[in-house]
């Protein structure tokens, strides 16, 4: 992936933007994934990045996500510097990678209660942000059926679900209406459109599906 002017949006210039990748390279020997890319991404904005696949989209994430570490360039999320602080950077991310996370033994309410485990947080407090992203995503009224049983646009849902269950600042998709119909597109668009709206997160998310 390689961009060349780089790419701004609307935000005023005071504001800290969310995602601020700067000039970020990134190669596996003598491949190169990722070649200087560029990118600025507003707090509160919904940004899709396009491209076939092997492009360089899923290094990027990886990179976002301070799971690699880039040759060159610089990453901050939040104002916080993804090589230095990755924990800080951690904290601020919510992500859905590619491959589904998913325990499909457990129901829906499970795997979301099991994410939140992780991460320390237990109580009525969970419960209720649990009740209310199920509702906001369409999946309130499948809370206690398996995930074996749901379609994949709905089991995409629950996913992104355990990711927003920390409150995150950003959230990243890596290609999640991979194995999807039109329609279940559709449907995932709108769900995160409100979530955006609703709780202000900033949504970055790659696709190679032009619609």
């Amino acid at each position: 992936m390689r961009t060349g002017a780089r790419a701004r949006t609307t935000a005023p210039e005071e504001a800290t933007p969310a995602v601020d990748v700067e000039r970020v390279s990134k190669s596996y020997g003598q491949r190169v994934a990722l070649d200087g890319v560029d990118l600025r991404v507003a707090a509160g904005e919904s940004l899709a990045l396009l491209g076939p696949n092997g492009s360089g989209k899923t290094t990027l994430f990886r990179v976002l996500s301070t799971l690699l570490t880039p040759n060159r360039g610089k990453v901050l999320i939040c104002g916080r510097d993804a090589a230095r602080e990755p924990a800080d950077v951690r904290r601020l991310l919510g992500i859905v990678f590619q491959s589904p996370s998913l325990d499909s033994k457990l129901t829906v309410y499970e795997n979301v209660r099991h994410h939140a485990y992780l991460y320390g947080l237990r109580g009525a407090a969970v419960r209720q942000r649990a009740d209310r992203l199920l509702a906001q995503l369409g999946v309130a009224d499948r809370a206690n059926e398996r995930i074996d049983t749901l379609s994949g646009g709905l089991a995409r849902r629950v996913e992104i679900a355990k990711s927003m269950l920390v409150e995150p600042r950003v959230l990243l998709l890596d290609e999640p209406t991979t194995g999807l119909d039109p329609a279940a597109r559709r449907d995932l668009a709108a769900c995160l459109e409100k979530l955006r709206r609703d709780d202000g997160v900033t949504i970055l998310w790659t696709t190679h599906i032009t619609d």
